[in-house]
This record gives C-alpha cells, sequence and structure tokens, in this order.
C-alpha cells in the first residue's frame, strides 16, 4: 500500500507505507540524505527514523539550517553528559536539564565533585571516545509509570520532578545511546559518530530551573559546529570580543566606571563623556537641520501620568517608585508621556505638523543585578528619544526621512545593518483595526524604499507596532539600535489634538524614534566595534604630544595652545621617558595622531608626525597638520 507525501514546494510524491524521513530524503537526493539530521511532519519536528503518515506534508532538516544546528548541538549536550557520567560515576551525577542556547548548550548537573575549567579537558577527551564509538540514538516512547520506575532505579531525582510536572496526556520519550539513556522531547541526531567539533566551554553555578530556593547546580557550557572551520572562527571571534570587551577597555582608556555605591549606573569619566558629547552633537545638528525642537522632561513625574500612559498596566515591575507629599511619584523608564503633555501645553493647528520634539532624556528602568553587565545593561540611560506628531497623511512620509535619518548616522559610523518589522504583541493595548493600520503603514514605507526585512511576529511595543535596526559590529554580531514605533494609542490617551481645515478637533499620530537608543549601550558597543581605537572625530583625545626631553616642554605647550585653538583635544606628555616609552604609552591609548617634537622641530616651527595604522607621515608645519586633523574631523573620518 502507497501513501501521498507533499513536500514543501508543493509536489506530492507516493511512498511505500512505512516509510520513514530518512528514506525521503535519500528518495530526493544523496547529498540531501547526507546533510539531514531530522525532519518535520505537518510541522512537528521528529527523527530521521520517523514513520510517515499518510497525506502528510514532509520537510528534511538539515544541518545549515537553525533548527538542525540546534538539534546538532543537543546531541552533543547528551555526549558530555554521558560522558560526565562515565567519568565520574552513574550514582555520582545527578543530571538536571541540558537544552540549547544561543551560540551552544548547558547541562546542569548536581555532583559533589567542584568541577573547573580544568576538568572539561578529560570530558572532552572522554566525549571523543562517545563519538568514536559511533553510537546510534534511538527514540523510545514510555509510560509515565515506565519513566518513574527508569528513573527511580538510576536515583535521578532531577529527572523523577520533571516527570511529575509533564502535563498528565504528555507524550514520555527516553533517548538511548550505548549505556547511557536521557528524558528528552527530541529529535537527536541518528548517532554520536555525527559530531565532528566541538568545545567546552566554562563551569558555572546555577539554581535548578532558575529558582534560588532550589540547589544550586554545576552548569557546563559548550558549543559545537558541523565543521572543525566554523568551531574555529567562533572561538576566534570570542577570543577577539575578551580584548574588545568594553568593561575592560573603558577601565584601561579611563572612560567610564561603575561603584557599589550605584550599581548598575554608569559614571561617565571626562574622556568618555567627550566621547558622549560628540555623538550627541553630532545627532543634534543633523536634528537641527530637520525641523526637530529639542526639549528636556522631569525625572520623575507624578504616578497618574503611568497609569493614563499605560506605563503602569504594563512596566511597573521595572519601575522605581517614591512617595512625595504623600503622593506615589515614579522615575520615568521612557520619555513619551512627558512630551505628550508638552504637545497638549498649547493648541495646534494641522498647519503645524508634523511636530517633531527631540530630547536627551535620562530614564530609570529595573534591572535584576544578576542582568546587569558593563553598558549594556544599566539601570539608568540616556535615550535619544523623539516623538513626532504627524496627520495620517503624512505617516509614510514621515516615516521615510526617519529611516534616511537612521541610515545617515550608521553610514557615517561605518555600520551595516538589518531591519525588522515589529508586530502586535499580546499585551498590546487599542483596538485591531488600528493595530493593522499601522502595521500596514510600516510594511508599506520599507517596501516603496525597497529595504530587505523580516518579520518578528508579537515583538511590538505594548502601544504600536514598530521598525528596529539591528547593528553588525566588527565581530558581526548583531546589536539592535534605532528604533521607529508608530502610536495610535497614546494620542488617545492623552486627548491629544489638533485644529483641522474643517475648524473640528482631530487626533494627532504618534511616530517615537531613537537612533542610539541607549547612548549608554551604544558607546559600550562603539567601544567593542572599534576595539577602543576610536575614529578621529569621536577619539577623547585626538593628538597626543611628545617631546623628545624636557628642553622642549615648552615649545610642545605652544604647538598646543594653537591646536586647541581649533576644538582639538590634546595632551602633552610631559614626563621625563625615553620616546620609545612615550610612543608605546600612546599607541596603547589608542591616539590617532602622534606628534614628536625635537631641535629640528622646534627650529622649524614644525611637529614629525605619525598617525595610528599609517605610521611615520614625515614633518609638517603646525598649519599643515591644523589644517589635516580638522578636515578629518570635519570629514568624520
Amino acid at each position: 500500500m502507497e501513501i501521498n507525501v507533499t513536500l514543501p514546494d508543493g509536489t506530492i510524491r507516493r511512498y511505500p507505507q512505512g516509510t520513514i524521513i530518512g528514506e525521503v530524503a535519500e528518495s530526493i537526493s544523496t547529498g540531501l540524505k547526507k546533510s539531514a539530521v531530522a525532519g518535520k511532519i505537518n510541522g512537528k519536528l521528529v527523527d530521521l527514523d520517523q514513520l510517515i503518515e499518510p497525506d502528510s506534508l514532509v520537510e528534511i532538516v538539515t544541518l545549515d539550517s537553525k533548527e538542525g544546528l540546534e538539534i546538532y548541538r543537543h546531541t552533543t549536550a547528551h555526549v558530555m553528559a554521558q560522558s560526565i557520567k562515565r567519568l565520574y560515576g552513574d550514582k555520582a551525577v545527578k543530571l538536571g536539564i541540558g537544552p540549547v542556547i544561543e551560540d551552544g548548550f548547558y547541562y546542569d548537573i548536581d555532583i559533589e565533585k567542584p568541577l573547573s575549567i580544568d576538568d572539561l579537558a578529560a570530558i572532552e577527551k572522554e566525549m571523543e571516545k562517545v563519538i568514536q564509538e559511533n553510537l546510534p540514538i534511538v527514540r523510545r516512547v514510555v509510560s509515565r509509570r515506565e519513566a518513574v520506575m527508569t528513573f527511580e532505579e538510576l536515583e535521578e531525582p532531577l529527572k523523577l520532578e520533571l516527570i511529575r510536572d509533564l502535563p498528565e496526556d504528555a507524550l514520555i520519550t527516553i533517548y538511548d545511546q550505548g549505556e547511557f539513556f536521557d528524558l528528552c522531547r527530541g529529535p537527536h541526531l541518528p548517532s554520536t559518530g555525527r559530531i565532528k567539533a566541538f568545545k567546552l566551554m566554562n563551569v558555572a553555578g546555577a539554581y535548578w530551573r532558575g529558582d534560588s530556593n532550589n540547589k544550586m547546580l554545576q552548569r557546563i557550557y559548550g558549543t559545537s559546529f558541523p565543521k572543525k572551520t566554523q568551531l574555529e572562527e567562533h572561538l576566534h571571534v570570542l577570543e577577539e570580543a575578551k580584548k574588545r570587551d568594553h568593561r575592560k577597555l573603558g577601565k584601561e582608556l579611563e572612560l567610564f566606571m561603575f561603584s557599589e555605591e550605584a550599581p548598575g549606573m554608569p559614571f561617565f569619566l571626562p574622556k568618555g563623556m567627550s566621547i558622549r558629547n560628540e555623538l550627541e552633537n553630532f545627532a543634534r545638528e543633523l536634528q537641527r537641520q530637520r525641523d526637530y525642537a529639542e526639549v528636556r522632561t522631569p525625572l520623575m513625574m507624578n504616578n497618574r501620568v503611568w497609569e493614563q500612559s499605560g506605563h503602569w498596566d504594563h512596566y511597573k515591575d521595572n519601575m522605581y517608585f517614591t512617595n512625595v507629599d504623600e503622593t506615589i511619584f515614579a522615575l520615568k523608564p521612557m520619555n513619551c508621556p512627558g512630551h505628550m503633555l508638552i504637545f497638549k501645553n498649547s493648541l495646534h493647528s494641522y498647519r503645524e505638523l508634523p511636530i517633531r520634539l527631540s530630547e536627551f532624556g535620562q530614564v530609570h528602568r529595573h534591572e535584576l543585578s544578576g542582568a546587569l553587565n558593563g553598558m549594556m545593561r544599566v539601570r539608568t540611560f540616556c535615550q535619544d528619544d523623539a516623538h513626532l506628531f504627524v496627520l495620517p497623511e503624512q505617516i509614510e512620509d514621515e516615516i521615510s526621512r526617519v529611516i534616511a535619518l537612521i541610515d545617515h548616522v550608521y553610514q557615517v559610523l561605518g555600520f551595516k545593518y538589518k531591519v525588522e518589522l515589529s508586530t502586535r504583541p499580546e499585551d498590546s493595548m487599542g483596538s485591531e483595526e488600528l493595530w493593522q493600520q499601522a502595521e500596514q503603514s510600516l510594511q508599506n514605507v520599507l517596501d516603496k524604499l525597497g529595504i530587505d526585512y523580516h518579520v518578528n511576529e508579537g515583538d511590538g511595543a505594548f502601544y504600536g507596532p514598530k521598525i528596529d535596526f539591528h547593528i553588525l559590529d566588527a565581530l558581526k554580531r548583531s546589536w539592535q539600535c534605532g528604533t521607529i514605533q508608530l502610536d495610535f494609542q497614546m494620542p488617545e490617551k492623552f486627548d491629544l489634538s489638533y485644529i483641522g481645515e474643517d475648524n473640528q478637533k482631530h487626533r494627532p499620530v504618534v511616530i517615537h524614534r531613537a537612533i542610539y537608543g541607549s547612548i549608554e549601550r551604544f558607546i559600550g558597543m562603539l567601544t567593542e566595534h572599534f576595539a577602543g581605537a576610536f575614529p578621529l572625530w569621536l577619539a577623547p583625545i585626538q593628538v597626543k604630544l611628545l617631546p623628545v626631553s624636557e628642553n622642549y616642554i615648552d615649545y610642545a605647550l605652544k604647538v598646543k595652545k594653537a591646536l586647541e585653538e581649533t576644538g582639538i583635544r590634546i595632551e602633552v606628555d610631559v614626563r621625563n621617558e625615553k620616546l620609545g616609552y612615550k610612543i608605546r604609552q600612546a599607541q596603547l591609548e589608542k591616539v590617532p595622531y602622534m606628534l614628536i617634537i625635537g631641535e629640528n622641530e622646534k627650529n622649524s616651527d614644525s611637529v614629525s608626525v605619525r598617525k595610528r595604522g599609517e605610521g611615520d607621515l614625515g614633518t609638517k608645519t603646525i598649519l599643515e597638520v591644523i589644517g589635516q586633523i580638522n578636515e578629518e574631523i570635519r570629514a568624520k573620518k
């Protein structure tokens, strides 16, 4: 008897009853059979040896897909668990869970022996053996009673807890590989020999199921790739990321600091403040040219504002509150409500719109201490916010203008980026009709501009859909920075209006917009992207003057004054050290220009120029140097 199978391209093929996914892959091509790791039957992930049901839609999952790589890594986690059991004993090791995470996997285990990074080499060696044994990985369906008895016999309390918490009608499966088996939903690779390249990364403590009331387990992190070259590239990126870590560079380059007196709240040091000012002034000038009006709103407002805006319902767990005159006030987590109040402060005609209000506004959001991460995850940060109050017919044109502005800023900084359109989330406010209208407007703009974008279902703001810009840094890591959000809800909440052509009141539409997003996070990301070697216009110290000896300090100070008067940020190294030492020090500080001063330079009103990345540029007059440096700064190089 034969059954019909529909393939993703709509082709219908007939196969004998009893055909498995792997055989379908083989029937399509030998190459597909080789790269197949699993399949999908009617959208559900299954193993390669799964029988195909009649009249099914069948897809083959390969290693080069996201799902294929996750299956590959999940199988590697099982191989790691098997190896740990072999090394330390079945009864000594109690298994928790071993999920796939971004860029790898982990397994939580309960073991008396404290594991360190030094133990990972032995575990890796045992994993190599398991892989060489090429053990078949076989799925077995068991009853709840059988599952309980199996893991009771193994004395696996954590697995028993997982079984207990499964729904009554859950299908319970165990995967066998050699002497080892594990409770798992699957699917998995067909055998352990399919794993080609892996690396165990580190060991950390983790509460069972993420609950601090539970026992602390040991979590072993690892990663794996289908090819050794992919693993090597990944490890190189991680190594490079360590060198570029903004927390390390921020300290070495004296950009910013953190204190126990204000956890998660950065302190900008003079050099870091210089970068921040440059970024703000760059955006400020672009906004001035595009008819934005800059405003400033209070850090703290009466709680009724946040109830009115909807932030209380959707955001209260992330907000800070205090009592003032027996009234609850909240530190602002966003700038939007303040801008709504400014718009409402006066009567507006349709002729005035669009009205564009911008603010470099400091906001506060409560983050758990464990989630804090240098400048990337903080409790207070500055948003380069703007709110555009527009007529409905101006929506698409204004969004196009904002996209052009964001694109310009990212091009100046040398960034490539990806675009996401995020749609209505579950906890949204407002009608289905308005949401559809808003989503369609954003989609229309992206389509008209011919921008490639990915739809991110259900990830919009609670008040409207959004376009997010994901910057790719020097290590090809993605950072969500710029955002454009379309909002029909807040004008309603704050009863905003303008007088239309018909002399009647009408609701404006609000476009929320940010280019950098969080300036703190953007600076952290820039520090890592440039590895601390900021372009000349952003560099905290643009020029370092290096007198060859104390005899030339007076001339160096004269040169410093001449450069400073044109706005160049400059330092003189007056220490009584050898020139070679001073040059090395300036290189470590990643200063773009070094100007060396000795007898010849003093006598000819000149300087000897060294440029970062280019080396010795020869001798130039002070005026030539000023002209060259200022031209580069103007060109934002």
